[in-house]
């Protein structure tokens, strides 16, 4: 075959004729079968497949979940094993797929765990959501790069994760005034203060949670892109967030700091009283008490606080 110089191909992609169905987009309206006990929330990433195409997506949005023996559309902000539902998806580059057409082998897609690799839940596009073709990035003159140099430093983003009273907040804030100090231009985003605006009106279920971390992810891009140094103090409990998180930064600019501190010694802290209310049934979702705590696997730095004091982890 031959193809003209101004035809742009790679692995995956599909040529077809222009009377056919086809569409291009990254998001969509589709039918979604959950498979898997663990339940699907928003904001959560998956490896979608889509005929020869792998990309990462995200569920943006639970139109309704149907109901399984009336087929009345349920709200819902999560879909259990067997559920279907109706769901917004967002992917991290355009797909082709089949709008009218009758193969609808062009529109049938799985999703897939990023870090098990198991399948998660399957599902069929219905539609391409118009948004997706009106948003356009916007070039800008001044660059990461150029705002990094002003500042004299490396952008980056030191995320600290851990249970709640492990020492997080305390450890971050003495880095940042020892930053400071070097005169670096920094700026701390702590769970708590974050929740009292941007994320207040977020609870603390897994679907929650998921969009907490997803927002404050967003916003340490943003400030890192500034040129700035962003320290993230947040629990941030599920590995896959962290992994998202992550992800949205070039090589070397994230760097994940695990406070391992045991439950036990958390509890003994309770600085805020928040373990004795868990323990008496006053406060639901807590980590470490009723809700999962995943500790990091391989992270950049790894303290312990019952061995060193805040001061000593603080280079």
């Amino acid at each position: 075959m031959i193809l003209s110089d101004e035809v742009d191909l790679c692995r995956g992609d599909m040529l077809v004729a222009a009377e056919f169905p086809f569409e291009v987009a990254d998001q969509f309206k589709a039918n979604l079968l959950w498979l898997s006990e663990h339940a699907m929330v928003p904001g959560r990433q998956y490896l979608m497949k889509l005929v020869c195409k792998e990309v990462t997506a995200t569920i943006t949005e639970i139109s309704y979940r149907e109901d399984m023996d009336t087929g009345t559309r349920l709200a819902s902000k999560t879909v259990g094993l067997n559920e279907i539902a109706v769901v917004n998806l967002s992917t991290s580059a355009p797909l082709v797929f089949e709008h009218k057409g009758e193969d609808h082998d062009l529109s049938r897609f799985i999703l897939v765990d990023k870090l098990t690799l198991m399948t998660m839940g399957v599902g069929m596009i219905s539609f391409a959501l118009r948004r997706a073709s009106n948003i356009h990035w916007q070039a800008l003159e001044l660059s990461k790069s150029v705002r990094a140099e002003q500042k004299h430093q490396s952008p980056k983003c030191i995320w600290f994760t851990g249970l709640s009273g492990s020492g997080k907040s305390t450890i971050a804030n003495l880095l940042e005034k020892k930053l400071y100090q070097g005169n670096k231009h920094t700026y701390l985003l702590d769970g708590d203060n974050v929740r009292h605006g941007l994320n207040r009106d977020l609870g603390f279920s897994e679907a929650d949670r998921v969009e907490n971390i997803r927002r404050v992810a967003e916003v340490a891009k943003l400030t890192v892109d500034a040129g700035l140094i962003v320290l993230v103090s947040f629990i941030s409990p599920f590995r896959s967030e962290r992994r998202m998180a992550r992800e949205l930064f070039a090589e070397g600019e994230f760097m994940e700091v695990f406070i391992d501190t045991p439950l036990e010694e958390c509890e003994r802290r309770d600085v805020k009283g928040l373990y004795a209310k868990a323990r008496s049934g006053n406060l639901k979702n807590f980590t470490g008490i009723d809700s999962p705590y995943e500790p990091p696997e391989s992270p950049e730095v790894y303290i312990q606080t019952t061995k060193l004091s805040p001061e000593v982890s603080v280079p």
